[in-house]
């Protein structure tokens, strides 16, 4: 007879309950993987577009506690981003947290208008000094809280557009090792 956990969040999203699950017993449930909108567990449909990965890590009774993977944002809405006429900048940064939390972030810088690749080579040199030094003086709490949040975002945003006038800043995935 299958048996029913009801999944709830990392403290991060102030443990908030995702939904339930059958499963046979206890170890049969630890090590899936959920993926929910971050919309759900904050409660903010303003976070629609971005999807998080969670996995069970131990069971308690019927209750099943989670552990964040990763952070994306869909396909479409980036899509939607990047348009005619704009330049981007990405990069692919592996950085450790505060508390030794090993994360791979992957970054996505738009601007308003077509832009000279110097420019944009200098907006990714920035991007990545930036992002080292916001994620080496936070933990990994509060650097997924700042990224959910758009703190980091708009942070980073602020300190690059002296380089050139920028259309957007967005965190594309955020990984936990």
């Amino acid at each position: 007879m299958k048996k029913w956990y009801t999944i709830q969040a990392p403290k991060v999203f102030n443990e908030a309950v995702i939904g339930e699950m059958p499963a046979n017993d206890d170890k049969a449930a630890i090590g899936r993987k959920i993926v929910v909108g971050l919309d759900s567990l904050t409660k903010n449909p303003s976070n629609a577009y971005t999807s998080a990965v969670l996995r069970i890590t131990e069971v308690n009774g019927t209750v099943a506690r989670t552990k964040l993977l990763s952070i994306s944002q869909l396909y479409s809405y980036i899509r939607s981003l990047v348009r005619r006429y704009r330049s981007i900048a990405t990069t692919v940064l592996p950085v450790t947290s505060k508390d030794g939390t090993k994360m791979v972030v992957k970054m996505l810088v738009i601007t308003r208008a077509r832009t000279a690749h110097s420019r944009i080579v200098g907006i990714r040199k920035e991007t990545n000094q930036l992002t080292e030094s916001f994620f080496r003086e936070n933990d990994a709490d509060q650097v997924v809280s700042a990224i959910v949040e758009g703190k980091f975002q708009a942070e980073l945003a602020a300190k690059l557009k002296h380089i050139t006038p920028l259309n957007k800043v967005e965190v594309k995935a955020l990984e936990i090792k």
